[in-house]
């Protein structure tokens, strides 16, 4: 509409020799996206920090693309993981994952302190994901700070984490009673029948990518977003 007004307020004389610089300047403002947009925006980054669940679980491509889907902005996922470890090495990660200065954390670090032959305790493995949780909200405390429970565990990868329930509430506690919020996966994966729950978790504790993400994101894009997204 600017455009259009300076355009009708240029004496018909000078139109010749306006017109081209007139038209290109309109173009090109035309064009500019507008203050605010999504385009503008900086990426929402995310850490995920944890275990297997999170260095084998796959589930993170599809965060990624259905968030920033949602949002309408753009999203980066990355991952601070390793297979087999437990909050013990995780005390030692923390300054990756402030180093990517995540706007949120996600974090699960009880598998394999849960594990009877990693000799971590209960008490040791609540002491240790509570001083994880504290240096995290001091060095980035502008960030959403996730805690989680994933999937179930069956067979030989059940029978060695017999006290897992017992891990998960002491982080969960842990995560709680410092005000920071806690996703628990496992009902949307006990929806699933006998069957197709072992199909999905054919080792007993790391389930197939594409369920993975069909089971986890969802949950994770709807709290993360604050809202329901299209399917």
């Amino acid at each position: 509409m600017r455009c259009l007004r300076f355009w009708r307020a240029v004496p018909v004389e000078r139109w010749q020799a306006y017109g081209l610089v007139l038209f290109l300047a309109c173009l090109v403002a035309l064009s500019m996206p507008k203050s605010g947009s999504a385009e503008n925006l900086p990426p929402l980054k995310i850490v995920a920090f944890g275990t297997s669940l999170t260095a084998r679980g796959g589930w993170q491509p599809a965060l990624q693309a259905q968030l920033a889907a949602c949002l309408q902005r753009p999203v980066e996922v990355d991952s601070v993981a390793k297979s087999g470890e437990t909050t013990l090495w995780a005390m030692t990660e923390v300054d990756r994952v402030v180093a990517g200065q995540p706007d949120i954390v996600l974090i699960e670090l009880y598998a394999n302190d849960a594990t009877l032959h990693r000799f971590v305790s209960l008490a040791q493995s609540r002491k240790n994901i509570g001083q994880i949780l504290d240096t995290l909200r001091q060095r980035l405390p502008g960030a959403r700070i996730i805690v989680m429970a994933m999937n179930p565990f069956s067979g030989m990868r059940g029978l060695i984490r017999p006290f897992v329930g017992s891990y998960i509430s002491a982080h969960r506690e842990e995560a709680e009673k410092r005000g920071l919020e806690f996703i628990d996966h496992r009902p949307n994966w006990e929806r699933l029948t006998p069957d197709d729950l072992a199909a999905a978790i054919p080792d007993g504790a790391h389930p197939q990518p594409e369920i993975a993400s069909k089971i986890i994101v969802p949950e994770l894009v709807e709290r993360i977003a604050g809202r329901k997204c299209g399917e």
